[in-house]
């Protein structure tokens, strides 16, 4: 398992457990000071237990630090003292996730989960920089005897125990935020694309899966509007069986309010870019007939190189009603257009 964390350097959805801290114990105790040998009751309160929080930190991409640490433990609540001393409460512990994380409430028993919208209760989905979520809260520290003092018991043995933190088990997975999200078979020229696009600099190289984990690139335009654009890992048939990387693909497009179906229009890479489309709208649709109802146009790309006028007028004739795009990324033929499109599309003004 180490290993194939070494080779993909990224961790999007994992188990966690959280245990909060116990509270501390309230004391019996009583004041005995030298001219004061038998002072009344001055037990104090334990400490309160703190919490395991998970927080939105906008500079987290992922969380592979979760891979290593997936036992949460937060700090236990002091005991009380004497003299009326509360004990010290526990110390939080705040472990910090990317924006897009959904928190789930998983069963003690473990096991992988595929589809967690399906099979888990989802408590949070957090979305915001500086977003907090308790997993786990703390117990509450336990009263003194100071509390049980009365004009008929001047001496009380009563104190309380604290209660015990809060514990579970949760499973937490990352989906990718952005406004686009790139789709297309593995060379079909998305990274290439994106940067392109953004100031994104995503790997390029000429061979399948170059891209092993979500890329987001932040697109500016004139009156400062903006937009998000997602490169998500390559797609493949049986995607949604999970085959390849199947569901660490399609969950990151779930947010996306536009998708941007990428083909190679010439079939450089010896694949019909129809074929291509067809099967990528069917693993989707599979997938979610959610997703699958989000707009979408087509991204001809590779419109430089033989053969692509051609195919392309295949691919106009086949999808008639969908919105068809003809670039080059790497040359930056259209760029600029497929850019003033999108802004018109999927443009916001910053908050």
């Amino acid at each position: 398992m180490g290993g194939g964390l070494k080779k993909r350097q990224f961790v999007d959805h994992i188990r966690v457990y959280a245990r909060a801290g116990d509270g501390g114990n309230g004391i019996v105790h009583f004041r005995r000071e030298k001219y004061i040998p038998k002072g009344g009751p001055d037990g104090g309160d334990g400490g309160d237990g703190g919490d395991v929080v998970v927080q939105v930190a906008a500079n987290t991409d992922n969380l592979t630090h979760l891979f290593y640490n997936s036992k949460l433990v937060a700090q236990a609540g002091e005991h009380g003292r004497g003299r009326e001393q509360t004990g010290r409460g526990g110390k939080d512990k705040v472990v910090k996730v990317p924006p897009g994380t959904m928190v789930f409430r998983a069963p003690e028993g473990g096991g992988k989960v595929e589809r967690p919208e399906e099979e888990l209760e989802m408590v949070a989905d957090l979305t915001g920089d500086g977003e907090r979520f308790v997993l786990a809260a703390g117990g509450v520290g336990g009263k003194g005897n100071v509390h049980f003092k009365s004009s008929t018991n001047r001496a009380p043995q009563e104190h309380t125990q604290g209660t015990p933190g809060e514990e579970g088990a949760f499973y937490l997975e990352l989906r990718k935020i952005a406004d686009a999200g790139l789709v297309g078979f593995p060379n079909a020229g998305k990274s290439t694309l994106l940067g392109a696009l953004s100031e994104a600099k995503p790997k390029v190289a000429n061979y399948p899966f170059t891209t092993l984990q979500p890329s987001v690139g932040v697109l500016e335009f004139r009156g400062f509007s903006r937009a998000t654009v997602a490169d998500i890992p390559g797609l493949i048939e049986g995607a949604h069986q999970n085959v390849g990387l199947g569901h660490d693909f399609l969950r990151h497009i779930m947010r996306c309010r536009l998708l941007l179906f990428v083909v190679d229009t010439p079939g450089s890479e010896a694949r019909d870019p129809i074929e291509d489309l067809q099967k990528l709208r069917t693993e989707i649709k599979l997938y979610s007939e959610e997703l699958a109802a989000r707009d979408w146009l087509i991204i001809a790309n590779k419109m430089d190189l033989d053969g692509a006028e051609e195919r392309l007028g295949h691919i106009r004739a086949r999808f008639p009603k969908v919105e068809v795009i003809p670039i080059s990324a790497s040359a930056g033929d259209g760029v600029d257009g497929l850019k003033a499109r999108l802004r018109e599309l999927i443009g916001t003004r910053p908050e």
